[in-house]
């Protein structure tokens, strides 16, 4: 069914303890190919309207920039996992149902996303984490003002032949999934129980050595992600970094207390 059947709100508490598979919520206003055409089973991402990479350099002084204020960012403030905990961020459910995207997920602040702000790397959208080490590899800005989607803005240039805006939104069912159910927990309840056709528009600023450069999509290589782990945790937990894999089994206990304080 495509339409909403409730208002009611849903409690953080019950899509916690929902199933991490995406295909049983096929049935709850999934969308087929009528409402969202692009929108595939599998994972799949796509460039974002008016994206370019064209003019992307990792030497450009925007980029040398951005990332020197993202690795500030990262080393003052969010070293540790407990130190996302603390400020509000949440993981994207890659952690959630196992799907830990080679070995790294997405850490999402609600707050940040609701703000006024796109570039701001103090007030980061969105963290990666490496799952081993437990170790932030670097941030993700989301086209979002005040919660609501915009126009994802270039990182610098205004010809097509020396523009960098490397923006893409995910239409693969588990990443469509996956925003839907972050929404639901920490955001604003988005489209009820209507599963949305794509994400935002995202882009990320890796501040680990990555041969595809400083935007690239993926995670950079495990060999340049380095060690060693970011001890201590941040928080309390019998789980050691660089032994055991940041899951939902090191995280279920903190992440229920959390969600249920806010619901």
């Amino acid at each position: 069914m495509d339409d909403d059947t409730s208002d009611r709100p849903i409690a953080r508490r019950d899509v916690l303890r929902a199933s991490g598979g995406a295909l049983g919520f096929m049935g709850m206003g999934g969308g087929g190919s009528e409402r969202c055409p692009d929108a595939t089973s599998r994972p799949a991402m796509r460039d974002c309207d008016g994206s370019t990479r064209k003019g992307c350099r990792d030497d450009h002084p925007r980029t040398e920039e951005l990332l020197g204020a993202a690795t500030e960012s990262l080393d003052s403030d969010f070293g540790t996992v407990g130190a996302l905990l603390e400020d509000g961020f949440v993981p994207y459910f890659d952690v959630l149902t196992g799907d830990s995207s080679g070995g790294w997920s997405h850490w999402l602040n609600p707050r940040y996303i609701g703000d006024d702000s796109i570039f701001d790397a103090s007030r980061p959208a969105a963290i990666m984490v490496d799952n081993k080490w437990w170790r932030p590899l670097g941030l993700m800005f989301v086209a979002t003002r005040e919660g609501d989607r915009v126009s994802a803005p270039s990182v610098y240039g205004e010809d097509d032949e020396q523009r960098c805006s490397p923006w893409h939104q995910h239409v693969g069912l588990p990443g469509r999934y996956a925003w839907w159910k972050y929404r639901q927990l920490w955001g604003d309840g988005g489209d009820g129980f209507r599963l949305p056709c794509d994400t935002p528009c995202m882009m990320h600023v890796w501040t680990y050595p990555h041969p595809d450069g400083v935007y690239a999509h993926g995670a950079p290589p495990r060999e340049n992600r380095g060690g060693p782990p970011a001890e201590p945790a941040g928080f309390e937990t019998s789980a050691t970094p660089g032994e055991d894999v940041l899951g939902i089994d090191v995280l279920a206990e903190e992440l229920l207390n959390s969600s249920v304080a806010r619901s």
